[in-house]
């Protein structure tokens, strides 16, 4: 496991799935974690599990696409914790439809909350890892953002312009030694897509040549490595876990 001991990371839309993962993850890694999202229940079980296996967390109550909740949550963390050394970018929502029928709230709301909010949030972090001339942003995207993916335009979009994204941050930043990357999962085991049919499950696990879905746990262990000192000389990168659906 890669080393993260003594850095401070924020996890958003850490409640559950692969932020929740991750979160577990940096921590096993020895890193102080910042859990964010709108669900504080949820939250409490993840720190709690952080503090059982002998490591420090803070719950925030955070909603990215609400610029003023995203400033106090980042202000809570510095307070607590007097750095932030890793931001992961996960916190994100559906709002599914074919486009020509998509209604302008819901187009507004997946954007508002996958591309703007993790924008707010790079711009807060990046305050502080300027100072401190060292950061690791990692922003998980999608691999439907390299595919497309029917009825899903707000969705795509915003995962797409997060790769645009990644890639003009990485480039602004990369000489105070910060390094800016995504990850794209495929087709992976959570809550997110818990719900769909067990026929659509079937037909994409049958697209899939390692033949199954991903775990939350093997995307958050790609995000540890783009957070660690190893990957030191990536920037601008696009990290694929997807069991080969899909090949650059």
């Amino acid at each position: 496991m890669f080393s993260l001991q003594d850095r401070v990371a924020l996890v958003t839309g850490a409640s559950q799935g692969i932020g929740r993962a991750t979160s577990l993850a940096l921590a096993s890694a020895g890193a102080k974690v910042a859990a964010a999202a709108r669900n504080v229940e949820k939250l409490a079980a993840v720190v709690a599990k952080i503090a059982a296996a002998g490591g420090e967390a803070l719950a925030l109550s955070m909603d990215v696409a609400d610029a003023e909740r995203v400033k106090a949550g980042f202000k809570q963390t510095l307070e607590r914790f007097g750095k932030l050394d890793i931001l992961v970018n996960n916190a994100a929502i559906t709002r599914d439809g074919l486009a020509v029928r998509m209604k302008p709230d819901d187009w507004e709301a997946v954007l508002r909350t996958n591309l703007t909010g993790a924008h707010l949030c790079m711009q807060q972090a990046l305050g502080a890892m300027l100072r401190q001339r060292y950061g690791r942003i990692i922003n998980v995207t999608s691999v439907v953002a390299r595919t497309g993916n029917a009825g899903q335009a707000n969705y795509v979009a915003a995962k797409a312009g997060l790769i645009g994204l990644t890639k003009a941050i990485a480039i602004e930043v990369a000489s105070r030694s910060i390094t800016v990357n995504a990850v794209a999962p495929g087709f992976i085991a959570t809550p997110m897509t818990e719900p769909l049919p067990q026929k659509v499950k079937d037909e994409t696990v049958a697209r899939i040549p390692l033949g199954r879905m991903g775990t939350d746990a093997e995307v958050a262990a790609a995000i540890v490595f783009l957070a660690s000192e190893e990957a030191g000389y990536i920037t601008g990168h696009v990290l694929d876990v997807n069991g080969g659906i899909y090949m650059a």
